[in-house]
């Protein structure tokens, strides 16, 4: 599946859990879907707890996301050395 396919997946619609990024037909944010795969969860475990959801669901969420961070970033501070 292309990557275009992939963000077709994707919808934002401000009636819709406050206009925030969610999986086309789903009520689950791209942003929780993210968390949970950057705090160590597994895919599988994902489609487990949200069976709705497809595998390309989830890949279309970290497609979003990798096109996000080229529009924008968040500021990191340095750690400081002691």
């Amino acid at each position: 599946m292309s990557r275009d396919e992939l963000l077709q997946r994707i919808w934002i619609d401000p009636a819709r859990c406050g206009g925030k990024p969610c999986i086309r037909g789903h009520r689950i944010w791209v942003s929780l879907i993210l968390d949970l795969l950057a705090a160590g969860e597994t895919v599988e475990a994902i489609l487990t707890d949200y069976p709705g959801l497809t595998r390309e669901d989830v890949q279309a969420c970290i497609a979003y996301g990798s096109e996000m961070a080229r529009e924008r970033y968040v500021d990191i501070p340095l750690e400081s050395k002691a």
